[in-house]
């Protein structure tokens, strides 16, 4: 099983790094981290990169493909060849998969036409203009289309895409190894507990905005 993650300049970390810790555990997986270019790919906060070992060319037919978000996002909207890229692979995969705005790049692409999908909560109603139906969830499946909400989300879709391909009982393995058991020390996690003017200055504030 090949999982391939799509990297790009001012990509979210923790968009491919989690799912990344759960995938990678499945046994027989494997990940490949792809660019249009191989080497280090820049996140968004520019002291951390990631390897990509292989060019999107060199990557054809991947089980699964996960497309993570981060603000690089925006310059990849009208990218036709990396939009093709994900087209083709989408083609013959078994899940394609996306965290936070990575949903847009897969609607862009023209994948989530009359699906329900999830993002970032900034850019949530954006997906109605590629034809999706926006739904405020933490992860939406919709057919083979898998999509998570903002950043953290990743490790809930990557630990149900693992129950899906290869049981619950791995699925509850890996998290357990993980040790994946989130208890925040604030209830500020989501649009829909945390304090309305939180929220507010949040959406008028570049802090926000360069999360995805």
């Amino acid at each position: 099983m090949q999982i391939a993650v799509l990297l790009y300049d001012r990509f979210t970390a923790l968009d491919a790094v989690g799912p990344y810790e759960i995938l990678s555990r499945i046994p027989g997986a494997e990940v490949v981290f792809t660019a249009a270019q191989p080497g280090p790919v820049r996140t968004e906060m520019t002291s951390l990169a990631l390897s990509a070992d292989a060019a999107l060319q060199e990557v054809t037919a991947p089980d699964v493909l996960l497309v993570p978000g981060g603000p690089g996002t925006a310059d990849l909207l009208a990218d036709e060849p990396t939009l093709d890229w994900i087209r083709r692979v989408d083609e013959t995969s078994t899940w394609t998969a996306s965290v936070c705005s990575g949903s847009l790049l897969l609607g862009a692409a023209g994948l989530l036409t009359g699906r329900r999908a999830t993002s970032h909560w900034v850019c949530l109603d954006h997906l109605w203009a590629f034809g999706a139906s926006p739904a405020r969830e933490r992860v939406v499946v919709d057919g083979k289309y898998a999509t998570a909400a903002g950043v953290s989300a990743g490790i809930d879709l990557a630990l149900s895409l693992t129950g899906r391909m290869a049981g619950d009982e791995i699925a509850r393995a890996v998290q357990l190894v993980v040790e994946y058991d989130p208890q925040p020390p604030y209830n500020a996690g989501s649009v829909a507990t945390a304090p309305a003017a939180l929220v507010a200055a949040l959406r008028a504030s570049d802090l926000a905005v360069g999360a995805v």
